[in-house]
């Protein structure tokens, strides 16, 4: 299998031209399925009932619905390309239906806390300049975290109001960005030189970062979870969400506000409309708690 596995991986990272994080993902995805395998199992051995056990023994250890989804779609695409290559006859998860999904509304904050929280950290330093403008972006974009992360200084044109963001499956897009995020990040770009000066030894991939972490690197996907915690601890005790938070955020108050769903599909980088129709029942769903408590005979 882990032949196998190697051919696929540089067909993804070569011809797809996936990101490191998204191929770190199927390779993890398609050992995990390797090992699950009885030894000495050939290619040839893997049949539809072999791929029902597996989606069975997830289940059974308590992985959700949508990770099986994500590790289902893994092996779909694995053996579709084993069957375009000549390795395989026939694809073993054909005609295999993935679980279906419970549609969870997703979270989001209100103006008034999204206002508290963009301005609660400190601008007396650099690392408080530094994480306002990472959630005065975050919620003026609406870009994801792995967006945010990869993004470098120069991708940011100021006398135009938008950034280049390199998206899923690497695919580039400009996107709006307001005023307040822009002075924001103004303000940290005049101290971001004193990150540059921490720096130990040559981090010379992250030169170009906009986003440093205390050391003068990129910072990760982590950091930005953790530093987006620690402001909602400061303002809330109660709220428990995550960076994608503001995403929807950002997304949900574009409708409230009359936008198009078309447009805010563009603006998120989603390639369906379908994923972006989830926030349609946000919307209405807050229509209708606002005509419960308004209606007189609701």
């Amino acid at each position: 299998m882990e032949d196998y596995i190697k051919k696929f991986m540089n067909y993804l990272g070569i011809e797809r031209n996936l990101s490191p994080h998204t191929l770190k993902n199927y390779q993890g995805d398609l050992r995990q399925f390797s090992r699950f395998l009885k030894p000495g199992s050939t290619l040839n051995q893997i049949d539809y009932l072999t791929i029902r056990e597996y989606l069975a023994h997830l289940q059974g250890v308590g992985v959700s619905r949508r990770t099986v989804n994500r590790k289902l779609s893994c092996l779909r695409s694995f053996f579709k390309f084993l069957c375009r290559e000549g390795y395989l006859s026939s694809d073993p998860t054909a005609g295999i239906r993935s679980p279906r999904l419970d549609k969870k509304l997703p979270k989001f904050l209100d103006l008034n806390q999204v206002t508290k929280l963009v301005e609660a950290p400190s601008e007396d330093e650099v690392l408080g300049l530094r994480d306002r403008a990472i959630l005065e972006t975050l919620y003026s974009t609406g870009m994801r975290v792995s967006e945010l992360v990869s993004l470098n200084a120069g991708r940011i044109d100021f006398i135009g109001g938008a950034l280049k963001v390199m998206g899923k499956g690497r695919k580039e897009r400009l996107t709006p960005i307001g005023e307040k995020a822009l002075q924001a990040i103004r303000k940290y770009l005049e101290k971001r030189p004193q990150l540059l000066l921490r720096r130990k030894r040559d981090i010379s991939k992250d030169k170009d970062a906009l986003f440093l972490n205390n050391w003068g690197g990129r910072l990760t996907r982590i950091s930005i979870r953790r530093i987006v915690s620690k402001y909602i601890k400061k303002i809330s005790s109660e709220l428990n969400i995550s960076p994608h938070s503001l995403r929807h955020t950002f997304a949900t108050h574009l409708l409230d506000a009359g936008a198009d769903l078309r447009h805010v599909q563009e603006l998120l980088g989603h390639v369906n409309l379908s994923t972006t129709q989830i926030y349609t029942h946000v919307t209405t769903q807050r229509l209708k708690t606002i005509y419960d408590r308004a209606h007189p005979r609701a």
